[in-house]
């Protein structure tokens, strides 16, 4: 049985002796009913197969409520209710539209008095049809971690009644926050029966009287099925989370002039002592401003040259750093263990065993993997050097592999294999996605010598992340570059398990993004909705694990040619992508003020004038750049360039998306075609970008078929701005 708390009890007698319905809908098989009780107003749900959630819009402790004003419409209702406490104004939408049904309730407060809030119960409560929560089961199976989004994912099992994924709209707590300087991390969790969103308790600095402020606004999708199995369980998330995507406010977008942040960071990058360290006759890149005392490590230098790579290649540009990267990657090659090395074996020796990795052989398992993808992509190229290292390490990773039997601790000696630290926490296991990690590689070695049995291995390691659900994130970038390894493999082989795990990693790097502002503190200086942290339990978004997944997922989408993917999938991919391309540029201190910034960083020093990326940001109390300012973290800007700017032959202007797209063709006279991909429900931003002081040609923007052109407006620096809708091909052509 269950065990509840003293509210939940409560709640449980009130609802079930069936206080009066002040409202009743039904939307397909779900039927709800508004009722106010003695302390609070409830949603009640019947899921189908009898099973009952109750949804808390309002609580007013040890108060009695008065129902005012009740105003209904075809969609739901509005009341006004008053207490001791002050009035509450609540808005409960049931939204329909042949998907999955979606209860919208938003709740504002105008406290009678100040208040402070020591506790707060959790808004939703597994009641059964008559009130006896103690014997109704289901099971979480996902929900916020810090401060990313407000999210619970849980099933009723017992009855078997159907899914809830349920969204706290975070970003309209921002005044709750501010007033009473608390955070909305961790805001939304509990435990069955007792669950979902609870204000954060403030006893320092209280609510003000007579101010208007919402407390709760809560998205909840319901679907009648329950998963039978982790395929089915991550499909569902994705396309709830998608389904409650739609209907969420989310903030403006801004264009972010990044040719010239580039040109910014290539120019600090390449001329401030701080990013590099000479070791013998070669230069390498520093892993922050200023550390000269960690000895150069072969991800950092293969981390700034392969956006380098991609910027040179939309470009056409020579960078000479570029050659001084590729001469020193041979030095991190250990010819007696046949492999890449973490460390510049030439200066090993600067290592203080200040921490576990920082000893002579030792590694971080996905320290091993990262660079030698890095030198696949290389070689594909044609990169001999690179292709030289890749094959010559290739063994040892099979090696290691098959005797850690594809499932990787985190630290090991390279000598011997010993394991250094087993697991990330106790009983959590390793380094989950190093496995979608090694398959892309094994791919990437099939495709570059066309050996089957780097194919075999790929699969091999492919099918040990079946079962580990939304555990399989480790690292962002790792798990988003296995679920483009995962779905190459479904497309090579036609192996349905291979699509059901690239959805696995999707899903879970879903799960560790922010979808809400934080507009409070430090955070009303910067744009944070849809940030993605770089661990499963970071405290802090980072810049180049967003950089890389950004670069992952454009690839997912580019490999997804020819396969029906889930419309969930495109739609989130796209927005992310989205977001990621006007937030980005927050990530450089020169675009935040002085008093968000820490004074000293962790590693080496933060330089408020460069335009090297941060590593770190916080929560809107807490200040960024305690770690360090990250060189690894430059090709930020390399990599949005080539992907969202596309040149004009003999034409000194860009076209720009922030969404993803593909198909870009430029015709025989002065007219172009690309597809804008993502969703049609939803619009992005295009722009025709000037290059110079000249003035831009006259332009006619159209969808594909449609004779009406679409208007655009003139905006800061004499570029023209469009909004058109995902999934659409558009049309641009131009005249003098």
């Amino acid at each position: 049985m269950n065990g509840l708390s003293p509210w939940a009890v409560s709640a449980n007698f009130e609802l079930a002796d069936e206080p009066e319905a002040l409202v009743c809908r039904k939307i397909r098989d779900f039927n709800f009913t508004v009722y106010c009780t003695n302390d609070s107003l409830w949603i009640s749900v019947l899921l189908p197969k009898g099973g009952t959630m109750a949804f808390r819009a309002v609580y007013s402790a040890g108060a009695s409520l008065n129902v005012g004003q009740l105003t209904t419409s075809d969609s739901g209702c509005e009341i006004v209710l008053s207490s001791k406490i002050g009035t509450f104004t609540v808005g409960i939408g049931m939204i329909n539209d042949n998907t999955y049904p979606v209860l919208h309730y938003n709740t504002v407060l105008k406290p009678a008095k100040d208040l402070t809030i020591p506790y707060w119960p959790r808004d939703i409560i597994a009641t059964g049809k008559s009130g006896n929560a103690e014997n109704i089961f289901g099971k979480i199976h996902a929900s916020q971690v810090g401060t990313r989004s407000g999210m619970l994912y849980m099933s009723m099992t017992k009855p078997k009644s159907g899914s809830v994924l349920y969204l706290q709209n975070l970003t309209a707590l921002a005044a709750y926050c501010q007033q009473t300087e608390t955070s909305a991390g961790n805001t939304v969790g509990g435990n069955w029966p007792e669950m979902g969103f609870a204000l954060p308790p403030c006893t320092d600095k209280s609510l003000q009287a007579d101010r208007e402020v919402c407390i709760n606004d809560a998205f909840v999708a319901f679907d009648a099925q329950v998963p039978a199995d982790e395929a089915a369980m991550m499909r569902q998330y994705l396309d709830l989370l998608a389904r409650v995507y739609l209907l969420l406010p989310k903030p403006e977008t801004a264009y972010q002039p990044w040719p010239d942040i580039l040109d910014s960071g290539l120019k600090d990058l390449l001329e401030n002592a701080g990013c590099t360290s000479q070791v013998g006759d070669n230069e390498y890149f520093n892993a922050y401003v200023s550390d000269h005392e960690t000895p150069p490590e072969i991800m950092v230098q293969l981390a700034v040259l392969l956006p380098l790579v991609d910027y040179v290649e939309w470009g056409g540009a020579e960078l000479k750093i570029m050659k001084t990267i590729r001469k020193g990657l041979p030095e991190f090659y250990d010819k007696d263990l046949g492999t890449i090395m973490r460390w510049l074996p030439a200066a090993e020796g600067k290592l203080k065993g200040e921490e576990e990795q920082k000893v002579p052989k030792v590694m971080d398992s996905w320290y091993l993997h990262h660079p030698l993808l890095n030198l696949s992509r290389l070689a594909l190229k044609g990169d001999k050097i690179a292709k030289e290292l890749f094959l010559g390490s290739i063994d040892y990773a099979i090696k290691v592999a098959k005797h850690f039997k594809y499932k990787w601790p985190v630290f090991y000696k390279m000598d011997t294999l010993e394991v250094v630290k087993k697991e990330t926490a106790e009983g959590k296991g390793g380094e989950k996605d190093v496995a979608g990690l090694y398959a892309h590689i094994m791919i990437q070695a099939w495709e570059i010598t066309g050996e089957d049995r780097f194919l075999k291995e790929a699969e091999r390691a492919a099918k040990t992340l079946a079962g580990y659900g939304f555990e399989i994130f480790y690292q962002a970038n790792n798990t988003a570059f296995s679920s483009g390894a995962l779905l190459r493999l479904y497309k090579i082989t036609k192996n349905e398990l291979y699509l059901d795990l690239s959805y696995m990693c999707l899903a879970s790097i879903f799960k560790n993004v922010q979808l809400w502002d934080c507009n409070y503190g430090y955070g009303k200086n910067l744009p944070t909705f849809f940030a993605l942290f770089p661990l499963n339990d970071a405290p802090y978004t980072a810049v180049y694990e967003e950089q890389e997944v950004f670069c992952a997922l454009h690839d997912y989408l580019k490999h997804s040619k020819g396969v029906n993917i889930l419309p969930s999938v495109k739609l989130l991919i796209a927005e992310y992508i989205r977001f990621l391309v006007n937030r980005a540029a927050y990530y450089y201190p020169t675009m935040l003020p002085d008093e968000m910034l820490e004074d000293e960083a962790k590693v080496g020093e933060v330089n408020k004038n460069l335009w090297i990326a941060l590593e770190d940001l916080h929560d809107g109390w807490e200040k960024s750049g305690s770690v360090g300012q990250e060189v690894y973290g430059a090709g930020n800007a390399f990599g949005i360039l080539p992907r969202h700017y596309f040149h004009i032959h003999k034409e000194d202007f860009y076209v720009y998306v922030d969404y993803p797209t593909a198909d870009f063709k430029t015709g025989k006279k002065k007219q172009v075609t690309l597809k804008v991909l993502g969703d049609e429900g939803l619009t992005c931003r295009l722009m025709l970008v000037k290059k110079g002081s000249g003035k831009l040609p006259d332009f006619e923007v159209s969808y594909r078929g449609d004779k009406e052109p679409i208007k655009g407006q003139p905006v800061k620096d004499g570029h023209i701005a469009y909004e058109v809708k995902g999934d659409q091909t558009i049309e641009i052509s131009w005249k003098r």
